[in-house]
């Protein structure tokens, strides 16, 4: 009896702080621009219960729960220094503050560990960027609310407007609708109201313009008072250089596709090679949702061991190009229908591989299968190595990758014995290794990339976008340079 009251008091007090954390939160958010994380998991308008199950979650990833008494004091240490626009892990001053010898104080720890997003060194908030959407398909709508979500501090992205085709009747409460409530991703956390006379969604006090065209080259962006804007395609319509360039029309900078780009349009994969854009490229390629997934992972097994040769096979969820039941289709198998098959389907990820890590020498071939599941893919990646190794070498390995390297926020780490795929429907991350999965011996690697192909896809096209646009800001504590 006193076990289960002590454990209650306990849960209680945790409670209690959690709580007392989300204003402390949301005030370095709105009014310095921070966002506050937890080894790479935002706690920007997260609940009290989301942040003690962040904290519980730690142990997959660290190997030991974090407690809210543990980060409090760093939180608090934060809100005491002149912080400027900054990414700030609370997790990572945990772990770092623990493996220092020093005997610095909480204060004194934090305040170095940030140093760069203080006083003289700090960067100045910028002005808000416009942001326009052409599609508002399912990853255009997944876009849009992290765009939103991000609106928060007021700088940074500002989603400014969608184009759309007018399906008719309707057609702009339909579509508020679809934002609104998703049968994956559940409901949109905020307000929304329509204003049919004005073409307007407004969306947690973001106004976006509803535009109605049929052709890119019929759009002239400044009579909505849109300037310097980011355009991110997400129909898939054109692929190559002299299509996306429709776009570049008065009031847009840069356009970029989230699909698979050709010729030579650039297929960045953020983490990997975005700091290879160059600053005057006006077109660029978010790749796919599987290469996002098998990038990151290929390149730090490379960095580590070498990579001689690799195939990757994806079970990928089905999409809104099959059908839902047998019918025409310009490809032979995606015609059948997608909840009752599983369906053999070609995949251009890992031919993709070359352009994102041009560096890597290994052939990686690649196959996909897609099955009734509606989303949330799995990658399974077989590597021949360039050197022997160990299962737990490589566990150990890919684990220090996920909390301290810079693909901490590409890649995710789990150990938990009964995870199945409905279990990352919302994650973040490109990819996340399933260590119970994970096998290794030898010179033979082979590992299972678990990915939300909607939602972590997204948030890679987000975060390319606050890069090419300068609002991407610097996370403390740094992480360790990349191997090279």
């Amino acid at each position: 009896m006193t076990a289960t009251v002590d454990s209650f008091t306990n849960w209680k007090n945790r409670e209690e702080i959690a709580e007392s954390m989300i204003p402390l939160i949301g005030k370095l958010h709105r009014e310095r621009d921070v966002t506050v994380l937890l080894h790479s998991r935002s706690l920007v308008n997260k609940s009290v219960v989301s942040i003690l199950k962040l904290h519980r979650f730690a142990r997959q990833i660290a190997g030991e729960e974090l407690s809210v008494t543990e980060t409090m004091p760093y939180l608090r240490a934060l809100t005491t220094l002149d912080l400027g626009p900054s990414q700030i892990d609370l997790g990572m001053l945990a772990a770092t503050h623990k493996a220092d010898e020093r005997g610095l104080s909480v204060e004194e720890f934090t305040a170095e560990a940030v140093a760069g997003a203080t006083g003289p060194n700090k960067i100045e908030r910028r002005a808000p960027r416009d942001v326009v959407l052409y599609g508002f398909g399912r990853i255009g709508r997944l876009v849009a609310r992290l765009l939103i979500e991000k609106a928060g501090s007021g700088n940074g992205l500002r989603l400014r407007a969608v184009v759309v085709r007018n399906s008719g009747g309707q057609d702009l409460v339909k579509r508020a609708s679809l934002l609104r409530r998703d049968s994956i991703h559940g409901q949109f956390q905020g307000t929304i109201t329509v204003d049919e006379a004005d073409s307007t969604i407004v969306a947690n006090g973001n106004a976006i313009k509803v535009i109605y065209a049929d052709d890119p080259a019929s759009v002239d962006y400044t009579a909505y008072g849109i300037k310097d804007a980011i355009l991110i395609d997400n129909t898939g319509r054109w692929r190559d250089r002299e299509g996306l360039s429709n776009h570049l029309r008065p009031g847009i900078d840069r356009v970029v596709l989230t699909a698979p780009g050709k010729g030579d349009v650039p297929n960045i994969v953020h983490g990997v090679n975005h700091d290879t854009i160059k600053p005057d490229e006006r077109i660029l390629s978010c790749a796919s949702c599987t290469t996002n997934a098998i990038v990151p992972p290929l390149k730090a097994m490379d960095d580590e061991y070498g990579v001689v040769r690799g195939h990757v096979e994806t079970v990928h969820s089905f999409t809104n190009d099959q059908n839902l039941l047998d019918n025409y289709h310009k490809s032979d198998r995606r015609g059948r229908s997608a909840p009752l098959n599983m369906v053999i389907t070609e995949t251009g990820a890992a031919s993709a591989v070359a352009k994102a890590l041009p560096g890597l020498k290994a052939r990686i071939t690649g196959s996909s299968i897609r099955v009734p599941v509606p989303n949330v893919s799995i990658a399974i990646l077989n590597l021949q190595l360039a050197r022997e190794t160990t299962r737990q070498d490589v566990l150990d390995h890919l684990r220090d990758v996920s909390l301290t390297s810079p693909l901490r926020r590409q890649i995710d780490f789990i150990s938990a014995p009964d995870a199945v795929s409905s279990d990352f429907i919302g994650s973040r991350h490109a990819s996340i290794i399933d260590a119970g999965a994970t096998k290794a011996e030898g010179d033979n690697a082979i590992l299972y990339l678990w990915y939300d192909n909607e939602f972590g896809y997204s948030c890679q096209v987000v975060r390319i976008v606050q890069y090419v646009s300068g609002v991407e800001y610097p996370t403390y504590p740094m992480a360790a340079p990349a191997t090279v």
